[in-house]
């Protein structure tokens, strides 16, 4: 049995079950409505579709992570049961999270100078972070050391593909991706943008679709372009999404008859309520292994 812990935020958008499987630590993120805060813990305070059905209601929400003290509580935890961390953070593209978690290993390694922590920069989001972990629980699995498996990681963690796209622009407009009047007229002719999370680990605009059965056909194309051995692929595929079951399940018949080894196996999670709470409900993401990111 390893005596490391595999860690990482609850912007990996799993659920305890699947984080239980993998035998996988997180540390919930924050979030508010309308002024009252709440912790992601994966929809146990404030249940997915309870909260996508208040945001379009109007609910104001926003978001926060980690302070260094709350990483120094969480990491101690594990300290003092005599266990090393490799804890993967949410990408430096979209938070400052991976500093606040340094900073606080930083200090507890001159506390405790026997324990290693690793902090690795996931460059991912959502359940391709998700995925990220599960590759990781794996390797640990199949017997890796402390080091060999942070090492795979830092390995691996661009092979890991994010695509999304949405059908509602209107929280996108909110959190000032999109303008007001782009967003109003692409609301208007169904115009589904397609983005993905590139090398830097920024979520990148690369296509506007029009129609949301089109852009459900282009993602799992994207796939093709992109899955380790094309349409051969027969590894992890997940799906997140904000409370909209029936594009996910358009999407999972384009990949079940493009991909006919992940018949039956694509997993299906909700996207939580920090990465949620700008994207608001109707977006949907799609999360392989691939060929090494580079743009």
């Amino acid at each position: 049995m390893a005596n490391y812990i595999l860690s990482c935020c609850s912007t990996a958008d799993l659920t305890q079950e699947k984080f239980d499987e993998l035998d996988v630590k997180f540390c919930p993120f924050h979030f508010s409505v309308d002024g009252v805060d709440y912790p992601d813990d994966l929809g146990k305070s404030y249940p997915f579709e309870k909260f996508y059905n208040d945001m379009t209601n109007g609910a104001m929400t926003k978001t926060s992570q980690l302070s260094v003290g709350e990483y120094t509580a969480y990491f101690e935890s594990f300290l003092l049961e005599g266990k090393d961390i490799i804890h993967c953070a949410l990408s430096s593209g979209l938070s400052g999270t991976v500093q606040s978690a340094t900073i606080a290993a930083n200090m507890l390694m001159e506390k405790y100078p026997e324990r290693k922590i690793a902090i690795i920069d996931s460059l991912a989001a959502s359940s391709g972070f998700g995925l990220l972990m599960a590759m990781l629980a794996k390797k640990r699995d199949e017997g890796a050391t402390f080091e060999e498996c942070a090492k795979y990681a830092e390995e691996i963690k661009l092979n890991v593909h994010h695509w999304f796209f949405s059908t509602d622009l209107t929280f996108y407009v909110r959190g000032g991706r999109v303008s007001k009047a782009s967003g109003w007229i692409g609301n208007m002719l169904h115009i589904c943008p397609l983005l993905n999370v590139d090398f830097e680990g920024h979520l990148i605009p690369r296509e506007k679709i029009r129609s949301e059965k089109k852009v459900q056909k282009i993602i799992v194309d994207r796939m093709l372009e992109n899955a380790d051995n094309g349409a051969d692929y027969d590894g992890i595929c997940y799906i997140s999404h904000s409370n909209c079951p029936e594009w996910v399940e358009g999407v999972i018949k384009h990949i079940e008859n493009n991909f006919p080894k992940l018949k039956g196996k694509v997993e299906v999670f909700s996207i939580g309520t920090t990465i949620g709470a700008h994207t608001g409900p109707g977006t949907v993401a799609l999360f392989f292994m691939g060929k090494k990111r580079e743009n």
